[in-house]
């Protein structure tokens, strides 16, 4: 499988990332049990930064995309096709879509948002 990112694209590096070892899953090129590059590795292959490789790791390992084996890989999770097609992301764009367009129908205004999300944003960090 060949992953590869384009800079000059709108699309996160991240998220190209996600979106390509999805479809690599999809398509069967990658298989439950098939190892999938380590971060410092693709990385390097990519020419980009680790951390940003991390972070597309991390989401698809909460989404249980792939697995990672402590001390021994990182691997595509057994129930990888099935779970390709849940996107957190988008259900969390839907919601928060839903809510602002209730907040202006109230009367709320965009600034007002913006101070409140950041607020609670802020209060919620991990």
């Amino acid at each position: 499988m060949k992953i590869a990112v384009d800079i000059e694209n709108s699309s996160p590096l991240f998220t190209q990332l996600i979106e390509q070892i999805k479809k690599a899953v999809l398509n069967d090129q990658l298989r439950p049990g098939d190892a999938v590059p380590s971060i410092r590795q693709l990385a390097g292959d990519l020419n980009i930064n680790h951390k940003t490789v991390a972070k597309a790791y991390r989401l698809l390992e909460r989404d249980s995309v792939i697995q990672a084996k402590r001390y021994r890989g990182t691997y595509v999770h057994p129930d990888a096709k099935v779970n390709c097609d849940g996107d957190l992301s988008a259900w969390a764009k839907s919601e928060i879509s839903e809510k602002i367009g209730e907040l202006r129908y109230a009367g709320v205004t965009d600034s007002e948002i913006r101070v409140v999300f950041g607020e609670l944003m802020n209060n919620h960090k991990k």
